[in-house]
């Protein structure tokens, strides 16, 4: 059901509409948490990077990076219900999300009369037919959402939807006044959102519109997807770019997808390898015996420099056989000592972590450390 334009897949297109995807991972092909499934929560990452998975109903569902896909991609998010919820409460509600950093949207020009229209484009598929939804929701201190509605046609089948979201759509230009302005920050710019399920609260929306009403998330015609434990939900190809017409998917290769998202999650681990998960495959570094009961790693740098200072997650050291969780493990006096590690100072680029190990002799330990990183939207 095309609800826009499509624009042609030529080699012309593509190389001259390079990096216009504001969807970081939308080919669902990172997933540093791990690629099994994992309950959904009140705005959690269960596996799929860049994706949170937001659930507020008497039932469940779990998120899981999938290898069904539609052609031309390899891997897709598949959200799962697990306890079905047959009759939603007024605010109850299961989505999933994307955040995109505010500081990446100045080029939309939103707050000005020369706001630009956006194109979402994504592949889905469900075993659960009917009228679905997304909103687009502007998280600046004037707070608006876009909402528009679209139908997955045909069971278990992949279908390519593309939504068009115009600066003036609804009764009232929120976006093209300075009210619509998105701030120049690492905060969250935009929360683009597919509805799975939602209560009366969240069902007053106008399609296809602009809303103050940040309630308004979906029209009273949306499913309620998690009132059976059958019901699946796919999504890959997901794609927001600037214009009125859906581009090509602006595939990239593995590494530029990882770097981006290593800006917002990082681990010590291999990506193969599930965080708190022991292994031998650790970041090693050197802990200096700073003075009695403090002893210091020197600097651990992430990947590449993040959003911003992350909350950093000592987790279990398994390389040298023990350990538990929070622990890593020095080499002193030839004999593995495990102790609590925590992060001390910390910037976007580096940390270090310290202990009340040592007895201040001034030695540097062989250190062992596993790891998160986290500075998400």
């Amino acid at each position: 059901m095309a609800l826009s334009k499509i624009k042609s897949d030529s080699m012309t297109d593509n190389a001259i509409q390079s990096n216009r995807n504001f969807i970081i991972n939308g080919a669902m092909k990172v997933a540093q948490r791990g690629t099994s499934a994992v309950a959904a929560g009140a705005g959690t990452y269960p596996s799929i990077d860049r994706f949170k998975a937001w659930e507020d109903t008497d039932g469940a569902f779990t998120v899981e990076q999938s290898t069904t896909a539609p052609a031309g991609f390899t891997t897709s998010l598949k959200a799962q219900v697990t306890t079905a919820d047959t009759s939603l409460a007024a605010a109850q509600y299961a989505q999933l999300s994307h955040q995109i950093e505010a500081q990446n949207l100045q080029h939309l020009k939103y707050g000005t009369s020369s706001a630009k229209t956006l194109t979402l484009s994504f592949h889905v598929r469900s075993s659960k037919t009917g009228s679905y939804s997304i909103t687009l929701y502007k998280d600046d201190a004037t707070k608006y959402l876009f909402s528009k509605s679209y139908t997955i046609d045909s069971a278990n089948t992949w279908e390519k939807k593309i939504i068009t979201i115009t600066p003036t759509a609804g009764s009232t230009s929120f976006i093209t006044s300075a009210a619509g302005a998105i701030a120049n920050d690492n905060g969250i710019g935009f929360y683009v959102f597919w509805n799975l399920a939602g209560g009366t609260t969240y069902d007053d929306a106008t399609d296809n519109a602009w809303s103050s009403n940040t309630n308004h998330f979906h029209t009273n015609s949306q499913v309620n997807w998690m009132d059976n434990t059958s019901n699946n939900f796919y999504l890959t190809g997901v794609q927001l770019e600037i214009g009125d017409v859906a581009t090509a998917f602006e595939t990239e290769d593995i590494g530029t997808t990882l770097s981006k998202c290593q800006r917002y999650f990082s681990k010590s681990d291999f990506q193969s390898v599930v965080p708190a998960q022991g292994s031998d495959n650790k970041s090693v570094t050197t802990s200096i015996d700073m003075a009695a009961g403090l002893l210091r790693t020197t600097a651990i740098p992430f990947p590449f420099y993040m959003r911003t200072a992350p909350t950093v997650t000592p987790l279990k050291e398994g390389a040298a056989g023990g350990g538990s969780n929070g622990q890593w493990a020095y080499y002193q006096a030839g004999t593995w000592t495990y102790n609590s590690f925590s992060a001390g100072t910390i910037s976007e680029q580096m940390y270090t972590g310290h202990t009340t190990g040592g007895a201040g002799d001034g030695q540097a330990y062989y250190t062992h450390i596993n790891w998160t990183a986290d500075a998400e939207l």
